[in-house]
């Protein structure tokens, strides 16, 4: 699926951004296409990528699971990942980019914890400076990555305005990014912000899909699969997985988002179901907002779904009708994520237990090929998990 010049995926993207931040997105429009493209930057990114990272991560094909849906069910195992999660593919590549660009403080936005601990990972790696901004709720019920981006060296700032979680910390990295314009790369963990960034971010998650045809071809003598499942907050595990089959229309792509406690309570954070077109974090897309246009508080148990947007790809391929856009409640999630840990000995992350729960709101056929990107592991969340257990 083409990006046009200007960062639109049809009607959604570009960069709507305040004057101060002119100078700090138009540099690095200006430099990451000649920098990600490069020979040099391909072979160190591919190098780290693989001794680094783990990759490639293995195609599970899920016997028990499959048995119970009647269908073939694959797991892309993002979870065993360093770190944890995908956020890592993309912060190994954004930090290279900001070697190069020469920025010596890195500084980034977390809601659930896994980008600000793959973040933190690579600045400990390459020797920078790191800040990450946390909602001071998801500073609370995501403890244990917060202890992991301090031991990795990194800050740690609350943020303590409006929710107090993913939208907030954004703020807050955006107003750093403004007051410190020459020394400082904000790197982004999701396919949000103005463009480049949507952009940027899917290339780098991009190896997903990549790794997946060739395991697909591997493993069933075809290298596409009938549908791939991801959730999808900001959308960057599940730009990554649809990236090298947004043009092949044999692929069902199933976007899940949180329903929260459901779409008719408020409490949620589906935006493609509740939302409309605006402008959030310098990028068009679909928003949570109300009739003034203000940003609504969206709601999930899981802290990284928990955002009032999605990515321009992905309000397109909503709009488009190219993906399918399915729900799943807390209950829903938590529920899928027992049930893997029970079938198939795999905690997945509250996140990925989304996904999951779509299994049970599709009509498979016995022969299809199903492919749910696990994209982070459950580490982070037992605490959510033994709680609800009691």
């Amino acid at each position: 699926m083409n990006i046009e010049n200007n960062g639109f995926y049809g009607d959604f993207g570009g960069a709507f951004i305040p004057e101060m931040l002119y100078h700090n997105v138009n540099e690095l429009k200006e430099n990451y296409l000649k920098i990600i493209e490069s020979e040099s930057f391909k072979k160190e990114f591919s190098n780290l990528l693989k001794d680094y990272v783990g990759r490639p991560t293995p195609l599970y094909f899920a016997k028990r699971l499959s048995e119970k849906y009647n269908t073939n069910v694959f797991l892309k195992r993002e979870d065993l990942n360093h770190t944890g999660a995908h956020k890592i593919n993309n912060t190994v590549g954004q930090i290279l980019v900001a070697k190069k660009m020469n920025k010596k403080r890195i500084i980034a936005e977390t809601g659930a914890g896994q980008h600000g601990v793959a973040t933190a990972t690579v600045c400990a790696l390459m020797g920078l400076e790191c800040i990450v901004y946390m909602g001071e709720v998801d500073i609370k019920r995501q403890a244990p990555n917060v202890a992991r981006m301090k031991m990795l060296g990194a800050e740690v700032r609350p943020a303590i305005s409006g929710s107090k979680t993913l939208k907030d910390a954004t703020n807050e990295a955006i107003r750093d990014w403004i007051a410190n314009p020459v020394d400082t790369y904000y790197l982004i963990g999701s396919v949000v912000g103005p463009h480049p960034y949507p952009d940027m971010v899917a290339r780098f998650q991009s190896i997903i899909s990549e790794e997946m045809k060739l395991q697909l071809q591997e493993k069933t003598g075809r290298d596409y699969p009938d549908r791939i499942i991801a959730c999808i907050g900001g959308g960057s595990n599940a730009a990554g997985a649809f990236y090298h089959y947004l043009e092949n229309e044999k692929v069902e792509l199933i976007a899940v988002e949180a329903d929260g406690l459901g779409i008719a309570t408020g409490e949620t954070a589906a935006t493609t179901q509740v939302g409309s077109e605006g402008i959030i974090h310098g990028s068009k897309t679909l928003l949570m907002q109300n009739e003034e246009g203000q940003i609504t508080e969206p709601y999930s148990i899981s802290a990284g779904l928990d955002y009032p947007g999605v990515g321009p790809l992905h309000a397109h391929l909503f709009k488009s009708g190219r993906g399918i856009f399915l729900g799943a409640t807390d209950q829903e999630a938590l529920d899928a994520a027992y049930e893997l840990t029970k079938l198939e000995g795999i905690i997945p992350a509250l996140e990925s237990a989304h996904a999951l729960a779509a299994l049970h709101k599709i009509d498979f056929k016995a022969d299809e090929n199903v492919v749910v990107n696990l994209s982070g592991r459950g580490d982070k969340d037992m605490e959510t998990y033994i709680r609800r257990l009691q």
